[in-house]
């Protein structure tokens, strides 16, 4: 085969190449630069919600009312703690707010941060940054960190499955 055949064969086949790459692409879903838009507004609104009730029960301190959160199934992965199930996350939660009585820890939800996604014939996750401040040695403390939850929707009640807090 000639030299110029050659050469005209790798660049078809180099052509062909990257029009496939292009293509494949094309179909890959990307929001860099792009802001966050939720599939549903109302899905969004009722995690919004679910959110608020949780961490207003965090902030308060109110474990029973925490408790109703949270599905009986939990498993809560924590990149420092380990897995935990239901009744060790209580008792974490428990153990948390007896040693922070006096120190005014709280939770925030990070503006702009919250990201909802249906998940099909079961419910949602929640991808949010969070930042946790209380008071230490007179000063605050605070850190703000990553998180994933997966709420179902069941006998038309949302509660949390399972839980994914990280980059602590």
């Amino acid at each position: 085969m000639s030299k110029i055949k050659s050469i005209a064969i790798f660049i078809l086949i180099f052509l062909a190449f990257l029009s496939s790459c292009s293509t494949a692409t094309k179909n890959v879903k990307s929001h860099e630069g792009m802001p966050y838009l939720p599939a549903s507004k109302e899905l969004f609104d009722a995690i919004a919600h679910m959110d608020s009730v949780m961490f207003g029960a965090f902030n308060a301190h109110d474990l029973d009312r925490l408790k109703t959160t949270f599905s009986e199934d939990l498993e809560f992965y924590h990149d420092k703690g380990g897995l935990a199930d239901y009744k060790q996350s209580m008792e974490n939660f428990k153990s948390l707010f007896e040693r922070n009585k006096n120190t005014g820890l709280r939770r925030d939800l990070v503006k702009g941060s919250l990201e909802v996604y249906p998940i099909k014939d079961y419910g949602a996750v929640e991808i949010c940054a969070h930042r946790f401040c209380h008071v230490e040695n007179g000063k605050d403390d605070c850190g703000t960190f990553k998180n994933i939850m997966i709420w179902q929707k069941k006998d038309g009640q949302w509660k949390v499955t399972r839980v994914i807090s990280y980059d602590h």
